[in-house]
């Protein structure tokens, strides 16, 4: 088994909730020949400099996260899409759970390190850029080019936020509020 590391080691000590369950799911992965890192305030696992799977704790379940899990083979359908294109998680509300299905487990994180040199490809915006959008970009070109340079998931996050309102003024509105963040390469929440 790889090396714990005493980051890891407080955090599980902290955690309130799931603690047992991401006990389990820390042996799991580093069984599977991962090392150990602390990202983002959460336990994640990598291999050879790629991020394989993240312990995350919820409030109704615990998670075993895939960063790259739109790669993998699902011939279980465990896998859990949700608000990342790339990433799957497969959720746990009990220890049991997890004990019953190591081996899957051990299964998919072999795959992900298989996959670890992949990337995923994205799609570009999947949301339809709204017509007003769309006429500030040939009215303001630094703002297509400072658009297109933010992260899918900061574009969508901008695309959501413009296409909410129901009127076309409340969108150019919110599009002019927004073109400074923008153009700092910021996302909506940033």
């Amino acid at each position: 088994m790889n090396r714990t590391i005493p980051k890891v080691d407080a955090f599980l000590a902290k955690a309130k909730k799931w603690q047992e369950e991401m006990k389990r799911l820390r042996r799991i992965s580093l069984g599977c020949g991962l090392t150990e890192e602390l990202k983002w305030g959460k336990p994640c696992y990598t291999f050879q400099n790629s991020n394989i799977v993240i312990i995350q704790g919820f409030k109704e379940f615990c998670a075993l996260l895939f960063p790259k899990g739109a790669l993998l083979n699902d011939p279980n359908r465990i896998l859990e899409k949700f608000g990342w294109q790339a990433a799957r998680r497969i959720p746990f509300t009990n220890l049991r759970e997890i004990v019953e299905m190591e081996s899957i487990l051990k299964a998919y994180i072999r795959e992900a390190k298989e996959k670890a040199g992949l990337e995923v490809t994205y799609k570009r915006n999947p949301e339809p850029i709204p017509e007003e959008l769309q006429k500030k970009f040939d009215e303001v070109p630094p703002l297509k080019k400072a658009f297109d340079a933010l992260t899918p998931g900061r574009q969508r996050g901008y695309i959501l936020y413009f296409s909410g309102a129901k009127q076309s003024k409340t969108r150019t509105s919110r599009i002019e509020k927004c073109m400074p963040q923008i153009l700092e390469g910021k996302g909506l929440n940033d």
